[in-house]
């Protein structure tokens, strides 16, 4: 059994933040960026404690899953996969060069521990939903894990499935919103207000806990929770989170890294 070990995971995340900004400047042109840097703390929690996955035993039946929704947060993605032993430095390094396998959006590729492909927002929660259902059918004791956006939660295929999760009694499933307040189009706020969706998530049946989603204490806590019903942790992040000039500023949904602005986020980080 992993040992939870939070000044490893801290270190693992500053790393992380370094390679999404490597590969950002590396591969050019622009990059969603802010969403995959605000959703770190988790990735590293999961992939460095939480799962029961291990490098060459990704195709393992008795494997948790992890499944992103938001296909756009792959550079939060992809570099947690290098980062505890899934990809190779060699593979990282093709990031949407021609003929990669790893582009800007994820691909399912069961040797790369990646578990479904996602472009289109909405559709990864019922995708988890049916392996997790299909887990309890076979009596496989393991688990789903889903990251969905807040923006995305304006979906209605998220709400199908959160009713069907509760409906199926999936406690086997565990669905966390990355909540950095923002989407493609600006504050969610301003488009469709996220601010109930604690109490949106409860009505609709599941195990609902609020935390902030870059410390670590409070990430443990929530996924240590035993749970009778899915279990919906809402994650308060910062949207470009580690990069001052980053955090909380739209414009890095998709931006450009340029070499003057790629040295400023590294400068940033290391501060």
């Amino acid at each position: 059994m992993k040992e939870f070990d939070k000044d490893k995971l801290q270190k693992d995340s500053l790393e992380i933040r370094k390679t999404i900004l490597e590969l950002a400047y590396s591969s050019g042109g622009g990059q969603h960026l802010g969403g995959g840097m605000s959703m770190v703390e988790i990735m590293s929690y999961l992939y460095g404690f939480k799962l029961n996955l291990q490098p060459g035993f990704t195709h393992s039946e008795k494997r948790d899953r992890f499944i992103l929704s938001k296909g756009h947060g792959v550079l939060g993605f992809y570099p947690v996969l290098n980062r505890y032993g899934f990809i190779s430095d060699q593979l990282l390094k093709t990031y949407k060069t021609q003929g990669s396998e790893l582009i800007s959006h994820p691909i399912k590729n069961l040797n790369n521990a990646i578990e479904s492909s996602n472009g289109s927002l909405g559709h990864g929660l019922s995708y988890g939903l049916g392996i997790a259902l299909g887990l309890k059918k076979l009596q496989i004791e393991s688990r789903v894990y889903v990251l969905v956006g807040d923006g995305e939660c304006n979906e209605g295929s998220i709400w199908e499935a959160a009713m069907s999760g509760s409906e199926l009694n999936l406690d086997n499933l565990t669905c966390i919103v990355d909540n950095n307040h923002f989407q493609s189009d600006g504050p969610t706020k301003e488009i469709m207000n996220c601010n109930s969706l604690f109490n949106k998530w409860k009505a609709f049946g599941w195990e609902v806990v609020s935390i902030d989603g870059h410390n670590f204490d409070e990430i443990h806590a929530a996924f240590s929770l035993k749970n009778k019903k899915p279990k919906l942790i809402l994650a308060s992040t910062i949207k470009g989170k580690g990069v001052d000039f980053m955090e909380n500023d739209n414009a890095w949904h998709h931006g450009r890294l340029t070499e003057t602005l790629y040295k400023n986020a590294i400068n940033s980080l290391e501060k």
